[in-house]
C-alpha cells in the first residue's frame, strides 16, 4: 500500500527497492544514509533485468520459491554490474562554463552599452516605436481621421535626436510641471476629505462585562476535587444518551450500508440496451473487449483507470498528494503481474486500491485504552490522555464523550482544565462535569464520585495546571487523567512550543490529535506540522509524538471519507474514536472495510 515511495530510511541506513510483480521478487540495494550514490538506480534496474532473463527458465519450471531455496550463484555477476555502475557514474563529464566568446556579452560593442544621461536605451526606444506602429495601423482601420496623430510621432523622435543635451532636459522639466500642474487642479475640484480619526485602537467595553481580570482567576479556590464545585444537575437523560438500548460500557464500530450489487447491475444493463441494436455479434465482442486475456499488465493498460480512481479518491476528500502515491503504489503492485482469463483491468485495480486501503486503516499498533487503564491500575498511578488540535474541531466535546465510554467501564475520571486561553472553555468542561454526574451519580457506585474537574481558571500555564492535576489524580486515586488543551493553529510556533512543553514534561500515556472528518489536504498539512513541533521542541533524545486520531464530525459528510485515509497514510497511526453526533453515546471505532466501502462507492 506505500509501494510508491522505493526507498525507505532506517537508523543510518537508506534501502530502495524495486518489485517484479510477475514472479513475486523483491531486489533490495542498501547503502550508508550519508553517502549520495548516484548509480543505485541503474544498478538495481540492471540487477533486475540481469537476474530474471539468466534464471527465466527456472523461475517457470520451478517457481520462485524453489529456486532461491536451492542454489544459485549471482555473485559474479552482481560484482560485474556494480563497477559497470560505478564506472558509468565516473564517465560523465563536469559541466563545462561558457567561454566568454561564447557569451551574449561577447557580441555586443562598447558603443551599445553605452549610455548618456536623459536619452533612452536603444532597444526600448525601438519596441516603442513598435507599439506606435502597431497602434498607428489600429487607428488607421478603425477611424482615418486620427492618422495625423499618428504621423507626428516620427518628426518628434527627429527633432530629439537634433536637439542638444541641455534643451532636451529642459523640455523634460517643462513636460513634468504640465503633468503635476493638471493633477493638482483634478486633486482641487475633489471634495476635501473629513477630519482624519484618532489613530490606536481602544478596547471594546461591553454593557454588561467586567473590566477586571482578577474575576477570571479562580487560583485560590478550592473547589478542585470536590463535588460540591458541581452540583448535580437533572435533565432529560434521553437527550445526552440518544439510543437507550445500546449495551453500557461497549464501544460500537462504524456502519455502512452499501449497495454495490445493485449499482453494478445497473452499470451492466445499461451498456447492454444500445449492443442490442447493433446485434448480437457487437455486444459480445464488447464486452470481451474489456478482459485482459492471461497476458502480464503494463502500465498503458492501468493508466486510464488509474487516472480515474485518482479523480475518485480526490472527490472523496483524500488529500490530492495521499491520491497520487496510492495510484502509484497500486501500478507498482500491478505492472508485470498476470491477469486470469476473465478479469477485467478496471476489477484488478480496484480490488487491488481496495486491499491497499484496507491495509492502511489498520495500523500494526493497535491502541486499546481499556487493557492500558488496567495496566496503569496495577502499577497505582492515573493513566494520562492528552487531547491536542486545531481549533474548534471538538476536543472538549470529544473528551466528555470519551469520559462517559471510560466512566461506563468502571474507571474513574479526572479532567484537567489546561485550556487557560479560550473564553468559557473552564465552563464548558464544568457543565459536562455536572451532567455526567448526573447520569452516574455516587449512589450508584459506592458513594465515588466518577467524574471531577481539576482548573486553574485562566491566563495560567498549561503545562503546569496538567502536572498538578496528574499529582492530585495519584493522591486521590483517579484511574484516569483526561487533559484538555486550548486549539492552536499548526503554524503558530509559540502555541506550538507551549504544547511541546506540556508533552515533555508530563510524559503522557497517550497523545491523541483530534482532527475533523472535513478537511481534506489541510489533514496532511496539520498532522505533519503537529509531529514536526513535537519533535523539534522536545529536549528529548527519542521525541513523543502523536500516538492516534480522534476523528471528529463523522455525521456530517456521507460518504466523502477521504480524511481517514489521509490522516493515518501520513501518520501510520491509528483512529482511535470516531465522534459521531452530539450524544455522550455518539462514539465509534473505526471499522476500516466500512470506510472503504464508503469510500469506494461511485
Amino acid at each position: 500500500e506505500r509501494g510508491g515511495n522505493n526507498s525507505f530510511t532506517h537508523e543510518a541506513l537508506t534501502l530502495k527497492y524495486k518489485l517484479d510483480n510477475q514472479f513475486e521478487l523483491v531486489f533490495v540495494v542498501g547503502f550508508q544514509k550519508i553517502l549520495t550514490l548516484t548509480y543505485v538506480d541503474k544498478l538495481i534496474d540492471d540487477v533486475h533485468k540481469e537476474f530474471r532473463d539468466k534464471y527465466r527458465n527456472e523461475f517457470q519450471q520451478k517457481g520462485t520459491l524453489g529456486l532461491l531455496n536451492g542454489t544459485f550463484d549471482f555473485k559474479d555477476d552482481f560484482m560485474r554490474l556494480l563497477r559497470d555502475a560505478e564506472e558509468s557514474s565516473k564517465v560523465r563529464a563536469p559541466t563545462v562554463m561558457k567561454t566568454f566568446e561564447q557569451s551574449l556579452k561577447s557580441q555586443k560593442t562598447v558603443k551599445c552599452m553605452i549610455e548618456t544621461r536623459g536619452e533612452k536605451p536603444k532597444e526600448k526606444v525601438k519596441n516603442k516605436k513598435n507599439k506606435g506602429s502597431k497602434k498607428e495601423g489600429t487607428e488607421a482601420v478603425a477611424a482615418p481621421g486620427k492618422a495625423s496623430v499618428g504621423d507626428k510621432q516620427p518628426s518628434v523622435a527627429g527633432d530629439r535626436e537634433e536637439l542638444t543635451k541641455d534643451e532636451i532636459l529642459q523640455k523634460n522639466r517643462e513636460e513634468f510641471f504640465k503633468r503635476h500642474m493638471k493633477a493638482g487642479e483634478k486633486s482641487s475640484k475633489s471634495p476635501k476629505p473629513e477630519a482624519q480619526k484618532e489613530k490606536g485602537k481602544k478596547p471594546r467595553v461591553w454593557d454588561l462585562g467586567n473590566s477586571n481580570a482578577k474575576v477570571l482567576d479562580y487560583s485560590n479556590s478550592a473547589t478542585n476535587g470536590s463535588a460540591e464545585a458541581c452540583p448535580m444537575e437533572e435533565f432529560d437523560p434521553d437527550i445526552a444518551l440518544g439510543d437507550r438500548n445500546r449495551e453500557p460500557g461497549r464501544l460500537y464500530d462504524l456502519e455502512y450500508e452499501s449497495n454495490d450489487e445493485a449499482e453494478e447491475e445497473k452499470v451492466v444493463q445499461n451498456p447492454s440496451k444500445p449492443s442490442a441494436k447493433k446485434g448480437g455479434l457487437g455486444g459480445m465482442f464488447g464486452m470481451l473487449k474489456g478482459l485482459v486475456g492471461s497476458k502480464s499488465l503494463t502500465r498503458e493498460d492501468m493508466d486510464p483507470v488509474l487516472e480515474k480512481m485518482k479523480d475518485h479518491l480526490i472527490a472523496k476528500n483524500v488529500a490530492a498528494e495521499i491520491a497520487v502515491q496510492l495510484c502509484e503504489s497500486v501500478a507498482k503492485k500491478l505492472e508485470g503481474k498476470v491477469m486470469g482469463t476473465f478479469t477485467t483491468v478496471t476489477s484488478t485495480v480496484k480490488q487491488a486500491l481496495q486491499e491497499a486501503l484496507v491495509q492502511i486503516l489498520q495500523p500494526q499498533r493497535r491502541v486499546d485504552v481499556l487493557r492500558d487503564v488496567m495496566d496503569a491500575q496495577r502499577h497505582r498511578r492515573p493513566y494520562v490522555v492528552t487531547f491536542c488540535g486545531v481549533n474548534g474541531v471538538g476536543k472538549s466535546t470529544n473528551l466528555a464523550k470519551i469520559s462517559f465510554w471510560l466512566i461506563e467501564n468502571g474507571f474513574s475520571v479526572l479532567i484537567a482544565a489546561c485550556d487557560t486561553f479560550r473564553a468559557g472553555a473552564v465552563e464548558q468542561l464544568r457543565t459536562h462535569t455536572r451532567r455526567l454526574n448526573a447520569l452516574h451519580p455516587p449512589e450508584s457506585h459506592g458513594g465515588r464520585t466518577m467524574v471531577q474537574l481539576y482548573e486553574k481558571g485562566y491566563g495560567k500555564d498549561a503545562a503546569g495546571i496538567a502536572m498538578e492535576a496528574i499529582s492530585y489524580a495519584r493522591n486521590q486515586g483517579f484511574d484516569v487523567v483526561l487533559v484538555d488543551t486550548a486549539g492552536r493553529m499548526q503554524d503558530n510556533a509559540p502555541l506550538m512550543t507551549a504544547l511541546a512543553k506540556l508533552i515533555a514534561v508530563n510524559a503522557p500515556d497517550l497523545v491523541l490529535f483530534v482532527g475533523e472528518a472535513l478537511v481534506g489536504n489541510e489533514a496532511v498539512d496539520q498532522l505533519v506540522k503537529f509531529n514536526k513541533a513535537l519533535a523539534d521542541h522536545s529536549m528529548a533524545q527519542t521525541p513523543r509524538l502523536i500516538d492516534g486520531i480522534v476523528l471528529t464530525k463523522f455525521d456530517t459528510i456521507d460518504d466523502k471519507v477521504g480524511a481517514a485515509i489521509s490522516m493515518t497514510y501520513i501518520t501510520s497511526k491509528p483512529i482511535v474514536f470516531v465522534g459521531t453526533g452530539q450524544t455522550y453515546c455518539d462514539l465509534r471505532s473505526l471499522n476500516a472495510k466500512a470506510v472503504v466501502a464508503a469510500l469506494m462507492k461511485a
